[in-house]
């Protein structure tokens, strides 16, 4: 699954060459040919490997990849190999060892959280937003769903969202008539309503809505928000925030259906080890 096309793959290439860094103009006339690895600096799960491979692949190198996003990777295992002129090596291996790092992190971050989770209830639904960090979404997403989640609403493209703000500044009122009018505009469509507390998630449940999300509400919280809903209303109940990995198993056990978390995509970067070999 490639994720980004070559004219982003180009703008990353480019960008990521520096005028300080001398390595590539020192061998600009170097067309000995050379192997420059990568390979995995700790256990985890590994992402990104076939926009590396493009990369390269773009600079006139032949390129293996050794796995797929999603594959579990152990220290030391080969990722990547890539062989080519010294020059189209050194211009590549910097870009394309950032970009692995950082969607192998989000990727080993997601799959740690996932396990957490679905250890202390394994029919838990893990989900990552589609709001990534800028310029980052299409790799972000790519490395969440190899780390094991899903991309909520994924399932439901034309889900129209009814943000938490329409409660704090309009009224249940507003609400109420904003949930009117999608109905009558767009039947069949679900609706979602965000909601930061049990008032509003009563009020929300009660208009007959398809999901309510549930915003940074401690486990506490939500398991109590989900007994409260659980008198009749049948939707889908979502935690949604920046939950860690430590509070998973909490928030799996709290009557959530699905846990909505954007913590991997802040995760550390993965340790990815470089070399180069003469050929």
């Amino acid at each position: 699954m490639l994720m980004l096309d070559d004219v982003a793959l180009r703008c990353l290439l480019k960008r990521d060459r520096h005028p300080g860094v001398t390595v590539a103009d020192a061998t600009s006339r170097d067309s000995r040919g050379m192997t420059v690895t990568m390979r995995a600096g700790a256990a985890g799960t590994i992402c990104g490997l076939e926009e590396a491979e493009r990369m390269f692949t773009l600079l006139g190198c032949a390129v293996d990849i050794a796995a797929e996003s999603g594959a579990r990777v152990e220290t030391n295992d080969l990722l990547v190999a890539a062989r080519g002129p010294l020059a189209s090596l050194t211009s590549g291996w910097q870009p394309a060892q950032s970009l692995i790092e950082w969607a192998s992190g989000v990727a080993t971050a997601t799959a740690a959280f996932v396990a957490a989770a679905r250890a202390a209830n394994p029919g838990i639904v893990v989900a990552c937003p589609r709001k990534a960090i800028p310029g980052a979404r299409p790799l972000a997403l790519k490395a969440a769903i190899s780390g094991g989640a899903v991309v909520h609403l994924g399932a439901y493209p034309t889900t129209t969202l009814i943000l938490a703000e329409h409660f704090a500044f309009e009224g249940a009122a507003s609400v109420r008539d904003r949930v009117a009018q999608m109905r009558k505009t767009h039947p069949g469509r679900p609706v979602a309503v965000e909601v930061e507390t049990l008032e509003h998630a009563q009020a929300a449940a009660d208009l007959g809505v398809d999901m309510i999300q549930l915003r940074r509400m401690l486990p506490d919280e939500v398991a109590a928000t989900a007994r409260s809903l659980d008198r009749g209303w049948q939707g889908q109940l979502i935690a949604v925030g920046a939950i860690p990995t430590p509070l998973a198993a909490a928030y799996a056990t709290s009557g959530a259906d699905v846990l909505m978390t954007s913590m991997p995509y802040h995760a550390p970067l993965a340790d990815i080890r470089v070399a180069f070999e003469r050929d």
